[in-house]
């Protein structure tokens, strides 16, 4: 996966992972790891043990909360992915010993490819970027289509309605990642109006949780999607929140997250807002249509995502070394774009 190193060491003691890749592979090659850069959350890694490579992601040494971090939900819906119709890394090994590493981590294929982290997708041809965008989306349908039960994930998700129980436990997120000193009023506004429209919806899918253009790895040279990444946040839930974040780019700022807003998408060869939704709608043969609710729901997800990035950055258990910096500026983009959303409403 062609995602940015850093130059930061591991957060573990490189000679535990070498005796455990030893023990496992056999032989005497000698293992180097690399930090990826880029990622808000879990820490990732490029590791080469002779010739045989892989990606590697742990728990960050500090777990902010219990049910964050979630990497062995990640490793479980990899591996029931695995002869879907949704691309993904092959998982090799999970490990729940924290005498290894510290914390509990997996090994998974290492995929010759690209990561973009700007949905403007720099250095791409406007036909690139086209077909880059249609198969993006169709990867997002291909994924809420999923028999999960026929693929052992019938108990992936909490019953109950989907909306109110997300709503209460991002709300619950935000009283606790939030300190004294945080202002962030339109995300309380946020949480108010959401809580009053929760909809009643039997649909259920599926969900990535955190559907973006960072998660998705393009082929080296050809413009379509060979592998979905992140799925910390998967569960059961409604496509349609994972639709309406998936389409956020369009409703940010080219400094908030690498968004659209204000661009001059057909020249560039990306589509517009209500085109791309289409192509998802005919993709996923869906019978439900995007609203502001789930827009707004999803903005409010995309805030206290952040406000949980400041708060693992106040205790220098992130990636980014600015981490608080950035989390809360993101925070604030995301409320006010969802205030936009609702203050838009006839």
């Amino acid at each position: 996966m062609s995602a940015h190193a850093s130059n930061d060491g591991p957060d573990f003691d490189l000679r535990r992972l070498d005796s455990y890749l030893r023990e496992w592979l056999g032989g005497s090659a000698i293992t180097h790891v690399t930090r990826t850069s880029g990622g808000m959350s879990n820490p990732t890694y490029f590791v080469t043990h002779g010739d045989w490579r892989a990606v590697l992601r742990k728990q960050p040494n500090s777990v902010l909360m219990p049910s964050a971090h979630a990497i062995d939900r990640e490793y479980r819906v990899l591996t029931a992915l695995q002869d879907s119709a949704v691309p993904t890394p092959k998982p090799f090994r999970y490990c729940e010993d924290r005498e290894v590493l510290g914390t509990p981590f997996y090994l998974m294929e290492w995929l010759e490819g690209r990561v973009v982290y700007d949905y403007a997708l720099p250095g791409f041809s406007r036909e690139e970027r086209t077909a880059c965008y249609r198969s993006m989306c169709m990867t997002l349908a291909e994924i809420h289509r999923l028999d999960f039960a026929g693929l052992g994930l019938g108990d992936y998700g909490r019953p109950g309605n989907y909306f109110a129980r997300q709503l209460n436990r991002w709300s619950r997120l935000w009283s606790e990642y939030r300190r004294g000193d945080d202002d962030n009023p339109a995300l309380d506004r946020m949480v108010l109006w959401l809580g009053e429209r929760v909809p009643a919806s039997e649909t259920l899918a599926l969900c990535h949780g955190d559907f973006r253009m960072a998660n998705v790895v393009f082929h080296p040279t050809e413009p379509r999607v060979i592998g979905v990444l992140d799925w910390e946040l998967s569960t059961l839930g409604h496509p349609l929140v994972d639709l309406a974040f998936n389409s956020q780019a369009w409703r940010m700022a080219p400094d908030e997250n690498g968004g659209l807003l204000g661009l001059r998408l057909d020249e560039m060869g990306i589509p517009d807002e209500q085109q791309y939704l289409d192509h998802y709608y005919e993709c996923a043969a869906a019978t439900e249509r995007l609203t502001v609710f789930h827009q707004v729901f999803a903005m409010f997800r995309g805030a206290v995502g952040s406000a949980g990035v400041a708060a693992r950055g106040d205790l220098g258990n992130n990636v980014l070394p600015d981490a608080a910096k950035v989390g809360r500026r993101l925070a604030r983009a995301y409320a006010t774009r969802g205030m936009a959303l609702i203050e838009g409403e006839p």
